[in-house]
């Protein structure tokens, strides 16, 4: 895949994890733009897993960040995978 992104998705994220453990993981490999975790940290609803989004602001963190696939955090192996923006017209 030769595209270029700052976004990386984060998935089989423990339902107990908060949105600044994420920000803390990760903000060691790069300056964080954005970090959208889902369902967010308030959320009512039940959950089984989590899915977690990170910008960062130089393109490197991304592929920095692909080495934790697979590290436990709190009780369950991520996978960290680069994700595609879409463009707004």
């Amino acid at each position: 895949m030769n595209c270029t992104t700052n976004v990386i998705q984060v998935t089989n994220v423990s339902p107990s994890t908060t949105s600044e453990q994420m920000r803390t993981l990760f903000g060691f490999l790069g300056k964080i733009e954005e970090l959208r975790l889902f369902p967010p940290d308030d959320s009512p609803l039940p959950v089984t897993s989590r899915v977690c989004f990170v910008k960062f602001l130089e393109s490197d963190s991304v592929g920095v960040s692909q080495h934790l696939t697979n590290t436990v955090f709190v009780d369950r192996a991520l996978i960290v995978v680069p994700f595609a923006e879409v463009e707004k017209a």
